[in-house]
């Protein structure tokens, strides 16, 4: 079997992707697994990593969700036995507890090489089991976007039913947080600029909906819909151009899970309304090894399944990416290994 990967040249940008033959990485040695990769999902770091903003060496191999199957174990491998589907960690060495210091140096697709290739062999705990009845292109949307989402909501986060969760947009992140939030009883308020997309989050199981075009000062929109009350949670992914919006709409002592950095890197904000609201702003980058288990056993829990925008083959993601900084996009875009 011919394995190949995508590759990145330096200094990036969607025509620097090539792809490459990839050498026979072998047998697993003790402690390793080995993967035949099937696919991969689109996030808005793997862009960043591609289009030169994050820099990367030469020949990087990006990508950082992968689930495949398990195709032969090494020496004291307890977990996985070949057959078994599995999806990757976006973070390595991060099994549980605080995040290391270390964390982003091994993130694969940014620090070391990600999984645009047709197979690896890695430490068995770079990877866990994937939600049963899932396929792999159904898997390889939660190692970023899903677990994003359920860390902002549950493990930094207290919903619960009745909570109130806002969530922007209609990328990966925003559904998911969607989703886990209706599982657990809460209502969601929904923004975006296409009435469309809205009809499709109602659908979904949205409670309320907000263009954000038509109605620029969508936070007050958001407090009035809570009755002045504000709500509990805010995904928020537009960085500094949404934050303020975002602490308008949100109650006294609330939560705002800061993600995105769509907006830029740096922005104004409202000390004022930060301190005045009792407000915790709680960034965060996707989460460890535990709580993705815990995440997709509350998945299997709740039969929950991702939405999938379209599906690209490997030698396309130039144009996969290309579809994804449209914007037109609902839910993750797939690449097929």
């Amino acid at each position: 079997m011919t394995l190949s990967a995508i590759r990145l040249k330096k200094p990036g940008g969607l025509d620097s992707l090539w792809l490459d033959a990839l050498a026979d990485p072998g047998a697993p040695g003790p402690g390793q697994i080995r993967i035949s990769l099937a696919a991969s999902s689109l996030n808005y770091h793997d862009y960043a990593v591609v289009m030169g903003m994050i820099p990367s060496p030469d020949g990087r191999i990006p990508m950082s969700d992968g689930a495949g199957t398990v195709e032969a174990v090494g020496e004291g491998v307890t977990q996985f036995k070949a057959g078994d589907l599995v999806v990757s960690t976006f973070f390595t060495d991060w099994n549980d507890g605080h995040p290391p210091a270390t964390a982003f140096t091994t993130v694969p697709g940014d620090g070391i090489d990600g999984y645009a290739r047709s197979a690896v062999v890695v430490p068995q705990n770079w990877f866990t089991h994937a939600p049963a009845g899932y396929s792999a292109a159904e898997s390889a949307t939660l190692t970023c976007a899903g677990l994003t989402a359920w860390r902002a909501l549950f493990v930094d986060g207290n919903c619960k039913p009745g909570s109130t969760v806002l969530i922007q947009g209609s990328g990966g992140v925003s559904i998911f947080a969607l989703q886990f939030a209706k599982a657990a009883g809460a209502r969601v308020i929904a923004t975006s600029s296409s009435d469309a997309k809205l009809e499709r989050l109602k659908t979904m199981g949205a409670d309320h909906l907000i263009n954000y075009k038509e109605t620029p000062a969508w936070g007050a929109k958001a407090l009035e819909l809570t009755g002045g009350a504000g709500v509990d949670t805010v995904v928020e992914i537009g960085g500094a151009g949404t934050l303020d919006q975002s602490m308008v709409a949100t109650r006294v002592g609330g939560h705002i899970a800061l993600i995105g950095v769509l907006a830029g890197y740096a922005g104004p904000v409202s000390t004022v309304m930060l301190m005045g609201k009792n407000l915790r702003v709680q960034g965060l980058t996707v989460g460890s090894r535990a709580q993705q288990l815990a995440m997709i056993a509350g998945i299997e829990a709740n039969g929950i399944k991702p939405v999938i925008d379209s599906h690209f083959a490997l030698a396309d993601l130039a144009d996969a990416f290309r579809h994804q900084a449209s914007g037109a996009h609902f839910g993750k875009i797939v690449v097929d290994i």
